[in-house]
């Protein structure tokens, strides 16, 4: 059924557009005003046409999430996407409705339902106890807003409902919906797990993985159930290794053991992890980049350990957007220190330790800036040493069909002679990802 359609004075008015690069393409950002004093952007690319089956995302207002990168919700993740999936489309409309801050209850009452999260209420109850509405938010202005610009019907970017129903109430019809994909971090799963349960949202796809060939993957049960410490994140060691048992070749090259399949659930992990940590041997013989570009969601700040300060100032770990952290002895070469300062990397002293630096300190230095995720890639110093200092909550570990004979492993020595020493696991999960085999596992505390 479609509601009684407004007067043309009623209607949100362009008052005025403007041509805005982005780095996903040219868009024609188009301002209406509308009756209620709110103002909202549409966002054109390319020509629309006769008006039928454009791409289009209607995105609510999010500061937090739009503009600071908050990691409690999904919220700029899935701006991002949706303006890269209509310029991949090569005409569509994002329309970015105002007033919707905190689902239509505005930013200080959204900032007083965070309080309430923060005690243990999800987002519908947290609502609800500062005197609000679940949900607030009206797309009528939205909707007329895609009729001034000529939209007949939509291809929906959404995981809500709500705004399926909307539109079609609203004059506008939907012929298709395409679910958002995001990763999930670790910090807003209660969130998303919510909009599932209780909104009827679809559940985004990035917390499985549903494009990977063969099957989906959970990254959520490979992450674990994270239970971050005063003293020290809580701690994820992932790598790939060959069937034998190598993480790389006797010469160090160790690109790539696993396939492209593996590899993006990595990228899925990182998603949802505060920060990714690496050696300053990874750096160097690998150049990675540490940065989220094969799932949806927001890079993690970028750790390398590294007493002596080798990591060159352009490596790709520095020298990208991402926000990186170099963790090194306070008797580090001072020169090494002002040159990776100027590329835009922070340098911090750690006390030293008997295999480096003080993993301990490191880990505490993590934890008071604030990361309380922690995901390890390597090497196999920095594993070794977490393993040691029984700093390690959770293993992932994928293993590729391949044998390469000597070569370097994950582990050193742990000083167990013993099996019943050794570092035990429990709560398996396991997945089949195109060839590699990936497995997670708790690490049974009390070694």
């Amino acid at each position: 059924m479609v509601d009684a359609l407004p007067s043309d004075e009623a209607f949100p008015h362009e008052a005025a557009s403007a041509l805005i690069p982005t780095p996903y393409g040219m868009f024609d950002a188009r301002a209406f005003e509308a009756a209620s004093g709110h103002v909202h952007l549409a966002c054109v690319f390319g020509e629309l046409g006769d008006g039928r089956s454009i791409l289009v995302r209607l995105h609510s207002e999010c500061l937090t999430g739009d503009a600071f990168g908050s990691l409690r919700c999904d919220c700029g993740v899935q701006l991002r996407s949706a303006l890269r999936a209509i310029a991949a489309e090569g005409r569509g409309v994002l329309v970015y409705v105002d007033g919707h801050e905190g689902r239509g209850i505005g930013l200080v009452d959204k900032l007083r339902s965070y309080v309430e999260q923060d005690a243990g209420a999800d987002t519908v109850d947290a609502n609800l106890r500062v005197g609000r509405a679940p949900d607030l938010r009206d797309y009528r202005d939205a909707a007329a807003v895609l009729r001034s610009l000529g939209v007949r019907s939509v291809r929906l970017l959404t995981n809500n409902p709500a705004k399926i129903d909307a539109l079609r109430r609203h004059g506008v019809a939907v012929d298709e919906v395409r679910p958002l994909t995001t990763a999930a971090h670790l910090r807003n799963r209660r969130y998303l797990a919510t909009k599932q349960a209780r909104f009827g949202h679809v559940r985004p796809a990035g917390e499985q993985l549903a494009q990977l060939p063969t099957t989906s993957v959970d990254v959520g049960s490979l992450l674990g159930s994270p239970v971050p410490r005063p003293d020290r994140p809580y701690v994820v060691v992932k790598y790939a290794q060959t069937l034998d048992g190598r993480i790389a070749t006797s010469t160090g090259d160790a690109k790539w053991i696993s396939g492209e399949p593996e590899r993006r659930v990595s990228h899925g992990m990182r998603a949802g992890c505060d920060a990714v940590l690496v050696g300053a041997g990874t750096v160097l013989n690998d150049d990675p980049q540490l940065t989220v570009r094969m799932a949806s969601g927001a890079s993690p700040l970028r750790i390398v350990l590294d007493s002596t300060l080798r990591t060159p100032p352009t490596a790709q770990v520095v020298s990208d957007a991402a926000t990186t952290l170099v963790l090194c002895r306070p008797d580090a070469d001072p020169n090494r220190r002002v040159k990776l300062l100027a590329a835009g990397a922070a340098v911090r002293e750690i006390s030293p330790g008997p295999h480096g630096l003080d993993i301990a300190a490191a880990l505490r230095e993590m934890r008071t800036l604030g990361v309380e995720s922690l995901l390890v890639e390597g090497g196999a110093r920095v594993i070794t040493s977490l393993l040691r200092a029984e700093a390690v909550d959770r293993f992932v570990v994928s293993i590729s069909p391949t044998i390469i004979g000597a070569g370097v492993e994950a582990v050193g020595p742990l000083g167990v002679t013993q099996v019943a020493d050794g570092v035990h696991l429990e709560n398996r999960s396991a997945y089949l990802v195109g060839d590699d085999v990936v497995l997670g596992f708790d690490v049974r505390p009390g070694r």
